[in-house]
């Protein structure tokens, strides 16, 4: 059991064709008791079910810091604490540059990158030592848009890498390790139609391991820095892409 007696809160952990619902489905099997956080009630309350007495869905929306704090706060109440903080919510849009609306670039920075900032802002004053803090961000953030998301997408994940390495640097002396990880193309829900056949088959050409990834993928990172066996590593970022960028 990699995380027995931990307790994790996951955003963006509502679908459960999702990554944050995989990572909250892989950290139970493991022994942790998790928080699902995503914006609806009822469809984040119908994942935690899912999950049984280990998992309870919290509706929050990660682009209000006082959302952000009540949602720590009501993980708390119930478990006394929290040791680790999955940063998973997260939208895309498909937009060339010249196509970028201020409507556009305040949707997908506020829930990628302010989302991300205020969810660990909220969870940082709890986190106790050996606490750890995991940000999805993208190869997108590596190599620049032009698989799914457009370059306001591509921008936001790159800042959050940033933002990673910056608190990583700020909570190490406090023994608080920050990562993150940086997924390829995923089979979700979020890009279930976003490839015609023949674009498939170019993309999966350029894959060394020959297919898409899977939820549970990205999970197998998400858990092994939350766990133990990461204790030594912070301000790092682990690329689950298939080998598709390799650098």
């Amino acid at each position: 059991m990699l995380l027995k007696d931990k307790v994790a809160l996951i955003t963006g952990a509502g679908n459960q064709r999702g990554i944050g619902f995989a990572a909250a489905r892989m950290y139970v099997s493991q022994g942790a008791r998790v928080a699902l956080v995503d914006l609806d009630e009822t469809t984040v309350r119908t994942a935690a079910a899912e999950l049984g007495e280990r998992a309870v869905g919290i509706a929050a929306d990660v682009r209000s810091l006082e959302a952000c704090a009540s949602a720590v706060d009501q993980v708390c109440a119930r478990w006394g604490g929290m040791q680790i903080l999955l940063n998973c919510a997260g939208v895309v849009q498909s937009r060339r540059t010249s196509e970028i609306t201020r409507e556009d670039y305040d949707f997908v920075l506020d829930v990628n990158l302010r989302g991300t900032l205020l969810m660990s802002q909220a969870a940082i004053p709890v986190l106790p030592p050996g606490g750890s803090i995991i940000c999805i961000a993208s190869i997108a953030g590596q190599r620049g848009a032009g698989l799914m998301g457009g370059p306001h997408y591509a921008a936001s994940k790159g800042a959050v890498l940033a933002l990673m390495k910056s608190m990583a640097r700020e909570l190490g002396p406090v023994d608080v390790r920050v990562n993150a990880v940086n997924p390829g193309v995923i089979s979700t829900s979020m890009n279930a139609n976003a490839f015609d056949e023949a674009t498939t088959s170019r993309i999966m050409g350029s894959i060394p391991l020959g297919r898409f990834g899977k939820p549970d993928d990205v999970a197998g990172a998400c858990l092994f820095l939350a766990s133990e066996l990461s204790r030594y590593i912070t301000g790092a970022s682990l690329d689950v892409n298939g080998g598709m960028h390799i650098y």
